[in-house]
């Protein structure tokens, strides 16, 4: 569980990131939550982006792929949100 200063620190660190992923009419597959995973031990942060097609809402998809994924919601602005979660192998971000 990330503490608000963390998470405030992550919200800085997310300001910079592009979307490396998009959710469209297909919503969430199997295939997409092993990409996100691998995505997360590479990078540790992550951006997605749901798009208009999709009739999903960002936060739902955001805390459903949190849950599969075993990643920390970070936060939600319109169709974009960022994920979070330390790596095992390549840790990048240190928490204050």
């Amino acid at each position: 569980m990330l503490t608000g200063k963390q998470r405030s620190y992550l919200k800085g660190l997310a300001n910079k990131l592009d979307p490396i992923f998009q959710i469209g009419k297909n919503g969430i597959t199997e295939n997409f939550i092993k990409q996100v995973d691998d995505a997360l031990e590479k990078r540790e942060i992550i951006k997605i982006k749901v798009l208009n097609n999709s009739l999903l809402d960002a936060k739902e998809v955001a805390n459903e792929i949190a849950k599969k994924t075993n990643a920390e919601f970070v936060q939600s602005i319109g169709n974009k949100f960022v994920l979070y979660r330390e790596s095992k192998k390549n840790k990048k971000i240190i928490l204050p």
